[in-house]
């Protein structure tokens, strides 16, 4: 008898059909040398054929299930406050085991190219790789992807901290959770760098959390708009254009001996770019939600710099969306005010500081760690990721593992009064006001009512500032550091720097930009 092939490949097709290879399984994150959440619950989740029973025995905790018709399942199963690495096993019809878990604290590590940053990039490169030798700290690079609806799994692998693994890291949360292993006695750290250069935020929030926010719908619409007019054709053909144009301009570079300008990209659709609303979180975000994780650490803001008075709006909704969707309303969240730097657009990057001070001061269980003094206005990459991931785990150490005495803010704005030609300016954390090299106040301004801002002179007076210009003689509004370059000198006695800030109300340059 002569096999029909049609019958042969339809047989194979069903033999290796996904239903029928449906072996239990795990998501990426849960691996070996992974780190689970101390004292919460954790979910271990994944999938089976349809109806499968699935035991899954973690330590000495054991929880059953069976997965449901699309194949998915989930356990929950506490966990203790610390001990020896444990080992897990996943049994249905075949058994999957993860070894080497340790309990500690674990944190999300998220935002742009200064997230991204990686040790070896850092200050002190060398030294620092070398003495990386923390075992118990792990980091989970998340692999950059997009997506356009929510997956339900990512890739990466946990790397375990040592000289050989360590330059790849998040250098702000490899610093930050170095402290946090340290000031807690040793305990393990666990680093999810789910980060991505070049990102704005917009890109790391849910479509639904963003169409909740009114002031976000032109931004949503105009990218909406992008990506049905997008024509794969005309953009080829455009492409090839600039491509034969870049041809030319190389080689007349060449012969000039000339650097050769950058070549063109070729075209990719607005729908898979990295900088569409809700990429990232489908795909970087959303499959990580089923995990306990301490809090998040965010350093982003480069991106959206031009639409400095939209990020106001935006980036509470981004915050309390991922609380929402961690089921943790009270994520601890703390954040990078961003670096001073050239944008050619001076007040649009004081616009941004202002909008994640307006976080800070609006959104409950937020820290944000201010950089001008660290910083380099020449380039937007500082190097120096030391004292940001110190001063990130201060916070932490300070607001959730109740460590006494650590300073983790400088001086923060807080309300101003005119007073006989003068503007007295009150600050939190306004213990021992000063400026760091003993010169006067630096990058103060002061106006009256032609909101017309001049250099002030600023003094301290106990837990407050008084400033002041020979040219106003009656003040309306004083601004400090409104500079996307300002490097200025005000401090409080923990050596911290002052938020940038103004006390007025003017029309913001950015308030139209969507």
């Amino acid at each position: 008898m002569t096999s029909n092939p049609r019958h042969l490949l339809l047989a194979c097709s069903i033999a290796l059909s996904p239903s029928a290879l449906a072996d239990v399984r795990l998501p990426k994150i849960i691996g070996d040398h992974m780190v689970l959440q101390a004292e919460k619950q954790a979910t271990i989740w994944g999938w089976a054929d349809p109806q499968e029973k699935v035991q899954v025995t973690l330590g000495a905790k054991t929880a059953a299930t069976t997965a449901n018709a699309e194949g998915k399942w989930s356990v929950k199963l506490d966990v203790p406050a610390t001990g020896a690495a444990l080992e897990m096993s996943v049994a249905g019809k075949n058994t999957v085991t993860v070894k080497d878990i340790l309990i500690g604290e674990v944190w999300l590590c998220s935002g742009q190219s200064n997230m991204e940053w990686s040790v070896s990039q850092s200050d002190n490169k060398e030294a620092e790789i070398a003495a990386a030798k923390y075992p118990l700290i792990r980091h989970f690079k998340v692999t950059k992807q997009t997506a356009d609806t929510p997956l339900e799994d990512l890739k990466g692998e946990w790397m375990v901290c040592s000289p050989e693994t360590a330059g790849a890291f998040s250098a702000v949360g490899y610093f930050f959770g170095r402290e946090l292993h340290k000031q807690l006695g040793e305990r393990p750290v666990g680093l999810i760098g789910t980060n991505w250069g070049g990102t704005p935020a917009e890109s790391w929030a849910s479509r639904k959390a963003l169409e909740a926010e009114p002031l976000l719908k032109p931004m949503l619409e105009r990218w909406d708009k992008q990506v049905a007019d997008y024509n794969p054709e005309s953009a080829q053909q455009a492409y090839l254009k600039a491509k034969e144009n870049w041809e030319k301009q190389a080689a007349e570079a060449k012969a000039a001996n000339q650097p050769v300008p950058r070549a063109p990209g070729a075209p990719t659709s607005p729908a898979v770019s990295a900088g569409r609303p809700a990429n990232l979180y489908n795909a970087m975000i959303a499959p990580l939600l089923p995990l306990s994780v301490k809090g998040a650490i965010w350093y982003q803001g480069e991106s959206n710099v031009s639409r400095a008075q939209q990020y106001r709006a935006l980036f509470p909704a981004m915050i309390r969306n991922w609380r929402a969707d961690f089921h943790q309303p009270e994520l601890p969240f703390y954040f990078v005010q961003i670096a001073p730097f050239r944008y050619n657009n001076p007040l649009a990057c004081a616009e941004l500081w202002e909008a994640q001070l307006h976080t800070l001061k609006t959104v409950p269980k937020t820290g944000m760690v201010v950089t001008t003094d660290i910083g380099n206005f020449t380039n937007i990459h500082p190097t120096n990721k030391q004292d940001v991931g110190l001063r990130l785990a201060h916070w932490a150490l300070s607001k959730d593992y109740g460590k006494k005495g650590i300073a983790y803010s400088g001086p923060v704005y807080q309300s101003a009064k005119v007073e006989a030609g003068k503007i007295r300016l009150a600050f939190e954390y306004a213990a021992g006001l000063k400026a760091r090299d003993g010169k006067a106040l630096t990058h103060f301004s002061i106006a009256g009512e032609d909101q017309k801002f001049v250099p002030a002179e600023a003094t301290v007076d106990g837990e407050n500032i008084l400033v002041h210009a020979a040219d106003v003689p009656k003040p309306v509004a004083v601004r400090f550091a409104w500079d996307e370059s300002a490097e200025p000198n005000f401090i409080n006695a923990s050596g911290l720097p002052a938020s940038p800030f103004r006390t007025d109300s003017f029309p913001a340059v950015t308030a139209d930009k969507n």
